[in-house]
């Protein structure tokens, strides 16, 4: 039972993607980007508004960080998601998504200098591969000629984002609880995602656009993330995380039965190599990890 928590949350963050994809064609990225987060803080508001008020003196010294969170997690991987979404596949945006976890590993190397082990830059190693047989479309070479789709190009980067993003709150732990960490950073989301409205050729929502924004901003921003909360709490944090390697496939299967898009042999070939090497850089495949009870809870 308690598995069912992290299993409909990647569920839902993979139809989520399929939303990103419909979205393309009915709401303009920014409008969606910031109607997502200001509906999600809207409707935490009642509930973290009080303990916020009791806590105002404790934000302070956390505002900037809180504001570097809010641009990496719901700033750029979010809002770089719906701009991907105008030129490359639903599928293709899932699998990518998968590489959170080794590019965490990679800035963490890179960035704070963690050791990293053989056998997780033989996974970092084998899900670049994918990667790349991914982006060319089976033919790897033909990226030397026509280079990288422009979708694909920013869901990658959007991917990293989130990879720091996971890196700098683990690092930083801010001290105010899951919900209320996340009705700030929502509400920061929104205040820096105001000069992109500028750049909008219409903040309008159209009737079928207002399903999508309800989904994104309470499904996927508050309710999905309820349910990973429960995970962590009943499974710990190592299993759980287990579960986020399912979103690939999820979103592959969402896509084909809900957009019509067409799972080429690339995409099984790529994205189980990228799984691979996920799986390989997570220590997932090392017997006694996965013998060993998961204790620690985020």
């Amino acid at each position: 039972m308690a598995m069912l928590f992290p299993l409909l949350a990647v569920l839902i963050w993979a139809a989520n993607v399929i939303v990103s994809k419909a979205a393309a064609q009915v709401l303009d990225p920014a409008a969606i980007s910031i109607y997502r987060w200001l509906l999600a803080a809207l409707v935490l508001t009642p509930f973290c508004l009080p303990q916020l008020r009791r806590r105002a003196r404790e934000l302070k010294p956390w505002l900037g960080k809180l504001l570097a969170l809010s641009a990496l997690g719901m700033v750029m991987f979010q809002c770089l998601a719906y701009y991907a979404a105008h030129s490359t596949s639903a599928t293709n945006m899932g699998v990518i998504t998968a590489l959170v976890p080794l590019l965490g590993l990679l800035l963490n190397a890179a960035a704070f200098r963690q050791r990293v082990s053989a056998m997780a830059w033989l996974g970092v190693a084998v899900s670049l591969s994918g990667v790349v047989y991914l982006l060319g479309k089976g033919d790897p070479v033909s990226l030397l000629a026509n280079g990288v789709n422009s979708g694909d190009a920013l869901i990658l980067a959007g991917a990293a984002s989130y990879a720091l993003y996971g890196i700098l709150l683990r690092r930083w732990a801010p001290p105010f609880g899951a919900w209320l960490n996340l009705y700030l950073q929502a509400s920061l989301a929104v205040l820096l995602l105001l000069p992109l409205t500028l750049t909008a050729r219409s903040m309008a929502v159209p009737a079928q656009g207002v399903g999508l924004v309800l989904f994104a901003g309470i499904g996927s921003s508050l309710f999905a993330a309820y349910l990973w909360m429960r995970g962590i709490q009943r499974l710990g944090s190592d299993r759980t995380a287990i579960f986020m390697n399912l979103l690939p496939l999820f979103t592959a299967v969402l896509a084909s039965a809900l957009l019509g898009e067409t799972i080429h042999h690339y995409h099984w070939l790529g994205g189980g190599m990228i799984l691979l090497g996920v799986a390989l850089g997570q220590g997932m495949l090392n017997p006694g990890r996965l013998r060993r009870p998961a204790l620690a809870q985020r």
